[in-house]
């Protein structure tokens, strides 16, 4: 069977709706997240997920609920912690990476079963992934990305300035929690997807790269929601055409198709900023220097072709990193 006819079959279709909605889910709350200064929070939640997850086994119930529970109590914890400043994040975070990492070895060992049976969770398992679980993500995933996107001005307002957001008359605390717990639940989202400890990177990395190349809060957002899409739905396509040479896991490939997207969109947000920067006019008082320049191999005007910024009774070209002026019969260079 070619890797084309395999998308046709019903495991491959619910492995595509899973890797669309936590695309779509994970870099929306990551926003927030990169916003705030929380980069790393979705690894602690899905190191406390491990132990959700090993809870359900042992009970023989839903993973993915268990799951979502234990991870939505360690995301309030945090921000209890962070809040009320018994301890920095950074040493809450670090509790939640070994506490619930550790926890869910140690219950996986209580049931019987060793630690490679939380693999399928640890790493991903896309194409194992039952109609019961595309379900649960995509409600899920709705309500995660419903939320990010209808509270945006909120969270925008609490993650940038909270005492700003105190002012304005928003409840700063219970949307530091809403974060946290959507936060926790787009973590369990992905957990099927690149596993929970790579979850983080589908959090993370669309935002940085989405960071690259917009200017605006909301652009920054729809921008790592598609990049998101483009990874997760992507990466699953790569790994299943690559999967009949090597073997290749989708969560891996995934994050790694995301990160080379940041790779490739960085050198061009060093450039639009640099570009930027040259369209800025002076600030008021500035007195930039001019050094004149007789020769120029190159006439500037309204149809050349470059750049041209307005500047107090003139007008600059910008031109190979310089902005020129004809001045008095030559050319300025500032």
């Amino acid at each position: 069977m070619s890797p084309v006819e395999l998308f046709s079959l019903p495991f491959m279709q619910r492995a595509l709706i899973a890797a669309l909605l936590t695309g779509l889910a994970a870099p929306a709350i990551g926003t927030f997240l990169v916003q705030r200064r929380l980069a790393l929070m979705g690894d602690g939640i899905g190191h406390v997920a491990v132990t959700g997850v090993a809870l359900g086994l042992l009970t023989n119930t839903s993973p993915v609920w268990t799951a979502v529970v234990v991870a939505v109590l360690g995301a309030v914890l945090i921000e209890i912690i962070r809040e009320r400043g018994q301890t920095n994040g950074d040493v809450a975070l670090a509790l939640l990476f070994y506490g619930g990492l550790a926890g869910g070895i140690f219950l996986s060992g209580v049931d019987g079963q060793s630690a490679a049976s939380l693999n399928r969770y640890l790493f991903g398992s896309l194409t194992t992934i039952s109609a019961d679980d595309v379900i649960v993500t995509m409600v899920l995933a709705i309500a995660v990305v419903g939320l990010c996107v209808g509270l945006a001005p909120q969270l925008f307002a609490v993650a940038q300035d909270q005492e700003f957001a105190r002012v304005a008359g928003l409840q700063v605390r219970f949307y530091n929690v809403l974060v946290a717990v959507l936060a926790a639940v787009s973590v369990t989202v992905a957990m099927r997807t690149v596993g929970l400890l790579l979850v983080s990177a589908l959090m993370v990395v669309p935002v940085a790269t989405a960071q690259q190349l917009t200017r605006s809060f909301r652009a920054t957002i729809v921008a790592a929601m598609a990049l998101g899409t483009v990874a997760s739905v992507g990466g699953l396509v790569v790994a299943t055409f690559a999967s009949y040479e090597v073997d290749v896991a989708p969560g891996p490939t995934i994050v790694l198709l995301a990160l080379a997207c940041y790779v490739i969109a960085w050198p061009i947000g060093i450039w639009s900023r640099h570009r930027a920067r040259l369209r800025e006019p002076f600030a008021e008082g500035q007195l930039p220097g001019h050094d004149a320049c007789d020769e120029h191999p190159h006439t500037h005007g309204p149809t050349c072709g470059h750049l041209a910024v307005p500047h107090d009774d003139h007008v600059d070209y910008v031109h190979d990193g310089h902005r020129h002026a004809v001045h008095e019969g030559h050319y300025d260079e500032h």
